[in-house]
């Protein structure tokens, strides 16, 4: 079974202006001087002379790179009850059939309606079924890693999340920043029409589901017929985990 990275890599960059990884690499050599201080083992009794290699993630947020966020980051209450953290969502959530929804002809800030996702459906020839795992496309993981990578995307509107949420979806991703549109578009009307219900409208749907964020790679799929694997990291009380998100493609 091919099976396909849709994530992105951990490593020293910021991918936006909010967002910066720190690891901080210990070499074979270093781990040598710490076995010999730590047990008294000389170096020359260990193979070529090395140690363990480690790594130490100085700083990274939950939401820093490819990560899968839980109702607790939308709000404190969902529906009248307390929001779910990511430690306490049911896993069958996180492995499921998957549905490529193609944006790509969408400009930045030109949201998703339902009207828009009903009609890639159909064009696909295909039904959404109760925990289904769709994927928005938009083609912005060419900008991760570049400082306006959080400028780019379609977004959804809060609209077609609550659609999706009633066909049955409770996890729903997209290869951009955020799935809301990007967040200076929403900021400057909400500002500009003095109203609330626009800026973040879909993070705050009031709906308990889960968004995958910064997707990469999805021009690799099909837009159905695979699996599609997104276990979050399992923190305690947290609002997002990152997440080692992959499809499984059918032989």
């Amino acid at each position: 079974m091919p099976i396909i990275d849709l994530s992105s890599t951990i490593e020293n960059i910021a991918v936006s202006r909010v967002d910066q990884v720190e690891i901080e690499y210990s070499v074979h050599a270093a781990g040598a001087g710490a076995i010999e201080g730590m047990m008294s083992v000389p170096r020359g009794l260990l193979k070529d002379g090395e140690g363990w290699a480690v790594e130490t993630i100085r700083r990274l947020s939950t939401h820093g790179c490819t990560h899968v966020d839980a109702p607790w980051h939308y709000n404190s209450t969902i529906r009248g009850k307390r929001a779910q953290t990511i430690d306490e969502l049911p896993l069958e959530w996180f492995f499921s059939d998957g549905v490529k929804l193609d944006m790509r002809h969408k400009d930045d800030g030109d949201p998703m309606t339902a009207a828009d996702a009903q009609a890639a459906l159909e064009g696909i020839g295909y039904s959404l079924k109760p925990l289904d795992i769709v994927l928005v496309q938009c083609g912005c993981d060419r900008y991760y890693g570049q400082a306006d990578y959080m400028a780019h995307g379609c977004g959804a509107t809060a609209e077609a999340t609550r659609w999706l949420y009633d066909q049955g979806v409770r996890v729903m991703g997209i290869d951009a920043w955020g799935w809301d549109r990007p967040l200076h578009l929403e900021a400057q009307e909400a500002i500009e029409k003095n109203a609330s219900g626009i800026f973040w409208a879909a993070h705050q749907a009031d709906l308990d589901y889960s968004q995958i964020e910064r997707l990469v790679n999805l021009d690799a799929l099909p837009p159905t017929g695979f699996k599609v694997a997104c276990f979050p990291l399992k923190i305690k009380g947290a609002s997002a985990a990152p997440a080692r998100v992959v499809a499984i493609l059918k032989d």
